[in-house]
């Protein structure tokens, strides 16, 4: 089933991901009529995630339709992480339970086809040629390979919960992970291996061994981009 994102939701996990990363800095001003312009939506839908950034203790509110960003310590930074490691764990924990054997094919389909993509990239690597194309297909793999493994859960509101939790959203994390792969053709390929163990874990049902592994390679992974952000 679908989850489906109201732009409230958008709203809310853009400007919160904006936040976190210093894109929006600590004691900027913000309106709604600005952000709306800035995320080409209406303002409603801002006002709605303005309130709930501002429960977060994100924003600070200074006018009816004017909030301040609040000062975020290292450590806030680190809750947001967690959550999001701990639901990615938990969507694991559910696939081991839900997936089906079509599902699971589905994902070693994904796994060889990512296969192929990196030995394409080490050689193309090898012999002095560009790998740009065939490491945006890789990562569109690695993110297809994610979408899937959400779906094997069968639980939409908890996948819509992990959708909204994430310290980086889509196009800053592909665009950090570019950057890294730049300065370091190695970079990731320590935790490669952890998505045919995930699958492994899910074919036997072993849900705390599915856990473990979806929270090993979020933390990693996660620790990885903020160095690198």
């Amino acid at each position: 089933m679908p989850v489906t994102e109201t732009l409230a939701d958008q709203a809310y996990r853009q400007i919160r991901t904006a936040i976190a990363t210093g894109e929006l800095a600590s004691g900027e001003k913000v309106t709604e009529r600005g952000m709306a312009e800035r995320l080409a939506i209406s303002p409603t839908p801002v006002r709605e995630a303005l309130r709930r950034l501002e429960l977060d203790g994100l924003i600070e509110r200074i006018g009816p339709r004017t909030v301040l960003v609040a000062a975020i310590r290292d450590a806030a930074i680190d809750d947001l992480a967690e959550v999001e490691v701990g639901l990615r764990g938990l969507v694991a924990r559910f696939a081991a339970r839900h997936a089906s054997a079509d599902q699971l094919d589905a994902l070693d389909e994904i796994l060889d086809r990512a296969d192929d993509l990196l030995i394409l990239v080490k050689e193309r690597r090898r012999q002095g040629q560009p790998t740009d194309r065939h490491l945006t297909a890789l990562l569109d793999a690695m993110q297809e390979f994610n979408d899937a493994v959400n779906a094997c859960a069968h639980n939409p509101v908890l996948v819509r919960m992990l959708e909204q939790s994430r310290v980086f959203s889509r196009p800053r994390r592909r665009e950090l992970l570019l950057r890294r792969v730049a300065q370091d053709d190695t970079f990731g390929l320590e935790r490669y291996t952890s998505h045919r163990a995930l699958v492994r874990a899910l074919r036997a049902g072993d849900s705390a061994a599915a856990e473990r592994i979806a929270i090993e390679d979020s933390q990693g992974g996660l620790a990885a981009l903020r160095e690198g952000s």
